[in-house]
């Protein structure tokens, strides 16, 4: 399977079992769309008639052109088969190890977003925050349960999780302290909105946490339109002189400025270049996931600018980063020479298998997406998994799965999506929501041709050195 389309002046066409891009000029870019269903003398034939009157193309070049494609076929680099979907049957059938736990160690939050999909921290639950107890124990459990991984990995998350600091340092302590009795590494995560901030917690966040996400939506006027403090006023100006600090001291450490985009701001990359100019330079900005009766939704409607939005937003990459003055957009992160593990591509972030999530109060969910959803309760960290058919749905979901993904080219970057949308949008793991994997597919069609320019100027900066 290949996928051929036009961007930003190049020529790209993709071979989705390999891995393998192609950047190629016009004809070469014609003769594989033909390739596949025509003959080569049926191609030698049209195109000699289509260029007959082109001096610059002759019969020659167009036989040259059909010996590289076939060459490219022969190793492996353009047409290559599916190989893979046996493998997603035996991944379907293996034996799973928990290596990273959300502790969602506070249902509360200080700030009232209106498209919170936890319900402004409180997950359509009572409030609470985590004992030390609950993270203690979660992280037995972690320990317990991990098998052979040796790297574990813990999100704090909430609702706010700075509104149960005290416990999050208690549980850092605890998990530090076990790792050289088991031979584990522990690393350390942090979700933040930014308004508990102070030197105290960022010393110890830039010391202990691997990576930190801040909250932050973009322009004041976008960010305060939905992200409120609980009296109702907006919290960007409370943020951004934390926020800036924040990053200032964190130095060279993992960490990222994340905001939602809604239809108040379909030209989110405004917002993108303001939190650059504001000095960020890790950023990551993600579509709203919400009722479509919400007056702030995405539809269908605005796939058209959203996908205009992707390709200014690749082009103003290209340039700064040329300038000196680039930034990382987390959705264009593709390694394209060595990526995830095939597994790994097929089988995705390992919701309900290798990742869960923990409840204030110990109970396990799939996902800290699926927390609150008590068809979904799996158990609890004190008697482990209760229903091993719900950890069996979520190793059924993959990218093989889904009839929709069996010709996507794009299924080994995405594995088959979020099963959290997926459910809220069809009302099963194993559904495709269309709206995400459209903005999915625009997204990598523009980081792939980020990487293209990247390679391109990287070979001509070293022919003139």
């Amino acid at each position: 399977m290949i996928h051929q389309y036009k961007l930003n002046g190049y020529n790209i066409v993709l071979d989705t079992y390999s891995g393998s891009v192609h950047v190629v000029d016009d004809l070469a870019y014609e003769i594989i769309g033909l390739y596949e269903n025509t003959s080569n003398d049926c191609i030698l034939s049209k195109l000699n008639d289509k260029y007959e009157h082109n001096c610059n193309i002759s019969k020659e070049d167009i036989l040259e052109t059909l010996s590289d494609v076939e060459n490219l076929k022969k190793a492996g680099q353009l047409f290559t088969q599916d190989e893979y979907k046996d493998l997603s049957t035996d991944l379907r059938n293996r034996q799973t190890y928990v290596k990273a736990l959300c502790l969602n160690v506070a249902h509360t939050c200080n700030l009232s977003c209106e498209y919170c999909f936890a319900s402004q921290g409180k997950y359509n639950g009572d409030r609470a925050i985590m004992s030390y107890e609950v993270g203690k124990r979660a992280i037995d459990f972690l320990l317990e349960n991990s098998g052979h991984h040796r790297n574990l990995d813990i999100d704090f998350f909430g609702g706010e999780p700075l509104m149960a600091w005290e416990v999050v340092k208690q549980i850092v302590a605890y998990a530090k302290s076990k790792q050289k009795d088991y031979k584990k590494t522990f690393r350390f995560t942090f979700t933040t909105n930014g308004l508990l901030l102070n030197d105290e917690v960022t010393d110890f966040l830039n010391k202990e946490m691997h990576n930190v996400v801040l909250s932050l939506d973009g322009r004041k006027e976008v960010h305060d339109r939905l992200r409120k403090t609980v009296t109702g006023k907006g919290s960007y100006d409370l943020i951004i002189p934390k926020f800036q600090e924040f990053v200032k001291k964190r130095g060279d450490k993992e960490y990222y400025v994340r905001g939602t985009y809604t239809s108040n701001n379909v030209d989110f990359t405004n917002d993108i270049f303001h939190l650059a100019d504001l000095g960020f330079n890790k950023l990551s900005m993600e579509p709203v996931i919400c009722d479509r009766q919400e007056p702030y939704a995405l539809t269908e409607e605005h796939l058209p600018e959203i996908y205009k939005q992707y390709e200014i937003l690749g082009k103003e990459m290209i340039k700064r980063n040329e300038q000196g003055n680039g930034f990382t957009f987390y959705h264009y992160m593709l390694d394209l020479s060595e990526g995830p593990c095939i597994q790994k591509r097929i089988s995705g972030c390992g919701s309900g298998t290798e990742y869960l999530a923990v409840t204030p109060w110990g109970e396990l969910f799939p996902c800290h997406q699926f927390v609150g959803d008590e068809k979904y309760s799996m158990g609890n960290i004190w008697d482990g998994i209760k229903k091993p058919e719900i950890q069996d749905q979520f190793k059924e979901s993959n990218c093989y799965s889904k009839p929709e993904c069996q010709n996507c080219w794009a299924k080994l970057y995405c594995s088959g999506g979020c099963p959290a949308n997926a459910l809220h949008a069809t009302g099963s793991l194993t559904g495709t929501y269309d709206f995400s994997c459209d903005i999915f597919r625009k997204r990598v069609e523009c980081s792939i041709m980020v990487k293209v320019a990247e390679a391109i100027k990287s070979m001509e900066d070293t022919k003139d050195m």
